[in-house]
């Protein structure tokens, strides 16, 4: 099936491809249907894309690619709200964001996907995470003088 995106145009997926948030995201309750797909210049960031909403992807990257001790506890309404089972494994994404010149990882918010039933769920950690982490001061423009 082909989905339209305002940031990669049309992109065909399989319908097994498709995540279901049935809270939707933070901000974004309403879009309960989402798609992960791969960055063709960074192998470090995804970006998970609204099917409902062409005009929304957001960039998720693994948490313990940058915070190698971050772990995430579920409390049960989240494994239940997950489907969880004892055989199942979470996929655990933070949001990555521009705050001001930096980009940011959001490690108190993070996403996470039962990949056997297709399930996703945002959940607000209750541990002391740091809310953001760090990544990378963004680059300076340069001007080009006439």
């Amino acid at each position: 099936m082909e989905i339209q995106t305002s940031r990669f145009g049309p992109v065909t997926i399989e319908p097994e491809d498709i995540l279901f948030f049935r809270n939707g995201l933070i901000g974004f309750e309403g879009a309960r249907h989402w798609v992960l797909l791969a960055d063709a210049d960074n192998a470090a960031i995804a970006w998970l894309q609204s099917i409902q909403r062409p005009d929304v992807a957001l960039p998720v990257v693994s948490p313990r690619r940058f915070a190698q001790d971050y772990q995430v506890r579920l409390e049960p309404a989240d494994v239940e709200n997950l489907q969880l089972t004892a055989g199942e494994q979470a996929y655990v994404l933070g949001i990555v964001s521009r705050d001001g010149d930096t980009l940011t990882l959001n490690l108190r918010a993070p996403v996470v996907i039962n990949l056997d039933r297709r399930i996703g769920f945002q959940v607000i950690t209750v541990d002391q995470q740091p809310i953001q982490y760090e990544l990378a001061p963004l680059p300076i423009a340069k001007r080009r003088s006439a």
